[in-house]
């Protein structure tokens, strides 16, 4: 992916695009025009120090001075272009940054040269780079391989992945493991055709503290992709320690919550290799792995989904994690389903049921922030990308966002406007920041510090704004959907084309108490769970 700006400040406002993709691993070459050095430091408009402007956030930064028509300047100029595509693609991919100073006319001389082409008319890229696929040897393998078969009380924990290719290498080492497999939904676990039989989809309940984990605390834990979006992982891992491996082929150092870590630097095609000795071992040895771990925690996400189910099904009042269990239901193959940061990816790792259906789940979780939360989803929607090779029919992409993220890029709808997108778009509005009522900053406990007088003012912030007037100015379709009629709605404009937004209006903090009462009857759910089978923390 490029992105092109002009100078000045225009500049600093792909400085939040930078950082995700720098996070998220994201390849992107960052173009930025720039005045010629006679003009810097000299009071000259729309001129800026453009110089490393975006620091430690890029792989690799240069300045290309343009428009000298030398033959070495042509040379140099399509080197320094594919090194810098190269560069934006190796693993850990990410941005790089080529400014480039541009004097007077900004207009082409003479005819432009074939685009793409030497002066012999070659088609091929002036430089390239072989490289070959991260690997393990067989000793590294039967090390590894050794280690989980070795610890049968043992999770697999898959965070936000970006290859589905990557699906069938953690179906297979849990297979041969047994391990069951917690899910965060921008792993792609969760939904698609590949082995899900070991896929647990409400981890972010089942690894709260209770009676329930104490008796299911494993001694091995296998990590892949980011870390999850749920902080109960985090906390398990702190709390019992386990051994930790983490398959990372980029070379990253992605591991918060900082525990002792293997990090094994290979690749899909390795991990199969693991699974295949694991399984050879269980074969030699005649051991099986203990099914009644794995059936334990299967037994509790079913007990988990049931209670959840139930709990939400007796409520009668706007929930802001309604909309991703009714997308879990409604979303066909070849759908792109989006969320915001803050609360909504938190909603849908709780409430986003799973399903053989092939439907991509995606997320700006590399620093997850609330920039560019349309436009992100917008892009993606004028793409052709989906889970497997399947190309979405038009009307399949859905956003879910805040009312605070929504307005953060309302500017997006000029180019929705522009383009013809079709997105739907579910925005949440409880009129400010909602996460912060599930935090300690708005819990009444921490009154004798003052936050709760101020609370509003610094972490509310309410802002009164109607969305719909807002989103009707741009000639887009605008409905407000309560809660009798939220899954009506959503069902009625799947598929449609061009953008429409589905409003739920919701209460802060009334949805914290309804967090709460959900995260109960879960927990009720597996306290009955360990006390009807007579499991006990040893």
């Amino acid at each position: 992916m490029a992105l092109l700006a002009t100078s000045g400040t225009a500049v600093v406002n792909f400085a939040p695009a930078v950082v995700e993709a720098s996070l998220a691993r994201v390849p992107l070459v960052v173009l930025t025009a720039d005045r010629p050095d006679e003009l810097r430091d000299r009071g000259a408009p729309q001129t800026i120090d453009q110089n490393r402007l975006y620091g430690s956030h890029v792989k690799w930064y240069s300045e290309l001075a343009l428009g000298d028509e030398a033959a070495d300047s042509q040379a140099n100029a399509r080197f320094v272009a594919a090194r810098a595509v190269a560069t934006a693609l190796a693993g850990p991919a990410g941005p790089v940054h080529l400014n480039m100073p541009l004097g007077d006319p900004l207009i082409p001389h003479g005819d432009l040269p074939a685009s793409g082409r030497d002066g012999d008319g070659d088609d091929a890229p002036f430089a390239s780079v072989v490289s070959g696929r991260p690997t393990l040897d067989a000793a590294q393998i039967d090390a590894i391989a050794d280690a989980l078969a070795a610890n049968p009380r043992g999770l697999i924990v898959a965070g936000p992945l970006d290859d589905p290719a990557s699906h069938e290498p953690i179906a297979r080492i849990a297979a041969a493991t047994g391990y069951p497999v917690v899910a965060d939904p921008l792993s792609g676990m969760r939904l698609g055709t590949h082995d899900r039989s070991q896929v647990i989809v409400h981890g972010d309940h089942i690894l709260r503290p209770g009676s329930w984990l104490d008796a299911h605390v494993p001694d091995m834990v296998v990590r892949f992709g980011a870390m999850p979006t749920s902080k109960w992982v985090a906390e398990m891992l702190r709390t019992a320690r386990p051994d930790l491996i983490v398959f990372d082929a980029d070379g990253g150092w992605r591991e918060s919550a900082l525990v002792p870590a293997a990090f094994v630097r290979a690749d899909a095609e390795s991990a199969c290799e693991i699974a295949e000795a694991v399984s050879l071992r269980r074969t030699r040895t005649g051991a099986a792995h203990d099914t009644r771990w794995t059936r334990a925690w299967l037994d509790a996400d079913a007990a988990a989904g049931a209670a959840l189910d139930a709990w939400l099904g007796g409520l009668r009042e706007p929930f802001e994690g309604a909309p991703f269990r009714i997308l879990g239901e409604l979303l066909p193959d070849g759908s792109v389903l989006w969320s915001g940061n803050s609360m909504p990816v938190r909603d849908m790792d709780a409430w986003l049921p799973g399903g053989d259906r092939a439907v991509r789940v995606l997320a700006n979780r590399g620093a997850n922030g609330i920039d560019g939360v349309i436009s992100t989803a917008l892009g993606s929607a004028a793409s052709v990308f989906a889970a497997g090779s399947a190309e979405p029919d038009s009307g399949r992409y859905v956003l879910v966002l805040g009312d605070v993220s929504f307005l953060h890029d309302v500017g997006a709808l000029v180019t929705a406007r522009l383009h013809a997108a079709d997105l739907l778009v579910i925005a949440i509005n409880n009129d400010g920041g909602g996460i912060f009522s599930l935090l300690p900053q708005g819990r009444a406990t921490f009154s004798a510090v003052g936050l709760p007088e101020h609370y509003e003012e610094l972490f509310g912030t309410p802002h009164g704004i109607a969305l719909g007037p807002i989103v009707e100015a741009f000639g887009f379709r605008h409905r407000a959907a309560d809660w009798a009629g939220l899954s009506a709605a959503i069902s009625d404009e799947i598929g449609r084309p061009g953008l429409r937004v589905i409003e739920l209006r919701t209460e802060r903090a009334r949805n914290a108490q309804l967090h709460d009462e959900a995260a109960a009857a879960v927990s009720e759910a597996l306290t009955a769970l360990a006390a009807l089978s007579g499991e006990a923390a040893p």
